[in-house]
């Protein structure tokens, strides 16, 4: 390839990175209904105008609907998408206001779980504002969040600086990152996992997602096990329109010892917090797809 050629690639992702960066900014700068309805403008014209986006969206929704027998509710599952990354934007911007707009429910079930002494492992899908539910646990007690970095440096930024808050540890997905979330559990502090991320190769197991396999990490059931730990699926759910969000925690009976069947266990749960709020979960993500260096699925 020329030089030519190359210094005019980077100049187009320098251009791109700045605009996404400014973009990013001046959502969280304005108020959080004007960042929603940007987001859900940007869920819709990504739904419009990608052909790859628009497929693997449609292909999850629609199927989990018709599973489910629920209404389809095409656009506003399109548009609670971009809600959803404006929503954590915001959050990041503005945490002080952010936390004052979530009304949280059963927070018994977090004291009950510290209680036992052995910490607490969160589970938190991409589900409406789910980037809060940290911040909340964390006013009241320290926690260690595992998280896969960005390919993009420049997003990296965006996300590291925005999850910057005073009782919260952010830890990578690999084996330091784990060692780190152990040591958590023994101090008796709380752990946060995003279940729903597709794990890398060798690090999960095939199992039925809304009746489909779907390669899923066993991570939470091997800590939680190892520790006697309480599990809590939280989710965040967006209320009216640039009201905030309601913060629900439910408590898991704890994960089977067989990782076959813990996965399944997972997923199950997983499941009934999206449908708690459909149009609000991230559809558009590969949950299905064949991360590089894991077994190949079994007939289904």
């Amino acid at each position: 390839m020329k030089f030519g050629s190359i210094a005019s690639i980077e100049y187009h992702y320098t251009v791109q990175s700045l605009f996404l960066k400014f973009l990013f900014n001046g959502i969280g700068a304005l108020p959080l209904a004007a960042a929603q309805a940007i987001g859900a403008f940007l869920g819709v014209f990504a739904f419009l105008v990608s052909s790859h986006y628009r497929k693997l969206f449609k292909a999850h929704y629609l199927a989990v609907m018709a599973k489910e027998q629920l209404p389809v509710k095409l656009w506003s599952a399109a548009a609670g998408s971009g809600m959803l990354f404006a929503d954590s934007l915001w959050a990041w911007k503005n945490p002080k206001k952010a936390l004052d707009l979530v009304e949280v429910l059963n927070f018994d079930t977090v004291v009950s779980a510290f209680n036992e002494g052995h910490g607490m492992l969160m589970l938190t899908p991409h589900i409406g504002c789910f980037e809060v539910i940290p911040r909340i646990i964390a006013r009241h007690y320290p926690a260690t969040i595992l998280y896969r970095p960005a390919r993009q440096e420049w997003l990296n930024e965006i996300v590291e600086s925005g999850r910057n808050y005073p009782n919260l540890h952010f830890v990578p997905t690999n084996l330091h990152g784990v060692r780190q979330m152990t040591r958590a559990l023994t101090r008796g502090e709380a752990i946060g996992i995003l279940p729903d991320q597709v794990p890398s190769g060798g690090e999960g197991i095939w199992s039925p997602f809304f009746g489909r396999l779907a390669y899923t990490t066993t991570l939470p059931g091997r800590l939680a096990n190892r520790h006697q730990t309480p599990v809590v699926m939280f989710t965040a759910t967006r209320k009216k329109w640039g009201t905030g969000w309601l913060m629900q925690a439910k408590r898991i009976e704890p994960f089977s010892q067989d990782p076959q069947i813990a996965a399944q266990e997972l997923n199950l749960a997983i499941e009934n917090a999206i449908l708690r709020a459909p149009e609000q979960f991230l559809w558009a993500y590969n949950r299905y797809k064949h991360p590089t260096g894991a077994e190949l699925p079994p007939q289904e």
